[in-house]
């Protein structure tokens, strides 16, 4: 079966974007998922978002990681938001569906923005916390993250007693003059990313919670520049969380699956 794609990216977290309204792609298997999305013998990406038409909102997204294995992306749904725009499925203010639920989006020239779900738990720890914000997060603050093994330590906290069975993603962040820099290893991808959008929120909360008079939190990421505003309503409460950056087509194909 021939299957006709568009390659998008929001700042370096890239995806395979599938118009699949005709639901020709609802059975695909997870062979098919890892083999699309290895870089060395398929097309290569972050991430395998098919989108779809919603009975409740103006499109849905259905998001596999690289593994096969499926969770909400933020990156991965602006790009969907980005590409539903270019098929005409959406103005510049939309809804659509993804596997943790409804979402808003809104298109403002070269960005776009996400409204993420609300967060009502946050772990903080002697050196950590933890946070999940649609796919959960483990945040360490470091100095001088670019100089630590990043995938070497995140792996030990993956695949550790806690985590090893459902995995987690894993952050190390450094605070700079305008915000925080972050580097992301992402579960699924086994990996670290350029970006990752729910890495960044869970990043922005944590960044709050120790500077609670700032409302909007500048992330910087291996791939960009990303931006969090957000409302805290108590302790370890967050509502009105909204993701915002670029997102960049960068090329069509066609390839033939199983």
């Amino acid at each position: 079966m021939e299957l006709c794609f568009h390659k998008y990216h929001g700042t370096g977290n890239d995806f395979i974007l599938v118009d699949d309204r005709e639901e020709n792609f609802t059975n695909l298997n997870v062979k098919s998922v890892r083999a699309l999305c290895q870089r060395r013998f398929g097309i290569g990406s972050d991430g395998l978002i098919f989108i779809r038409h919603s009975s409740d909102a103006d499109f849905e997204m259905d998001f596999f990681n690289p593994d096969g294995s499926k969770s909400f992306c933020g990156n991965g749904s602006r790009c969907a938001v980005d590409f539903a725009h270019s098929l005409g499925m959406i103005s510049d203010l939309c809804s659509f569906h993804a596997v943790d639920g409804l979402h808003e989006a809104k298109i403002e020239g070269e960005k776009v923005s996400v409204k993420m779900r609300d967060v009502d738990e946050v772990e903080t720890g002697i050196d950590h916390y933890f946070i999940h914000t649609g796919s959960p997060h483990f945040i360490v603050y470091r100095d001088q993250i670019d100089e630590i093994d990043l995938v070497r330590e995140a792996r030990i906290i993956r695949y550790g007693e806690r985590f090893a069975e459902e995995g987690t993603n894993v952050n190390l962040v450094s605070e700079n003059n305008e915000g925080v820099y972050v580097r992301t290893y992402e579960r699924g991808v086994e990996d670290e990313t350029f970006s990752c959008g729910t890495g960044v929120t869970a990043v922005a909360l944590s960044y709050k919670m120790r500077h609670p008079e700032t409302d909007l939190v500048k992330v910087k990421t291996r791939g960009g520049q990303l931006e969090v505003t957000l409302q805290r309503n108590g302790e370890n409460s967050f509502s009105d969380i909204w993701l915002t950056g670029p997102t960049k087509s960068v090329f069509t194909g066609k390839i033939e699956i199983e």
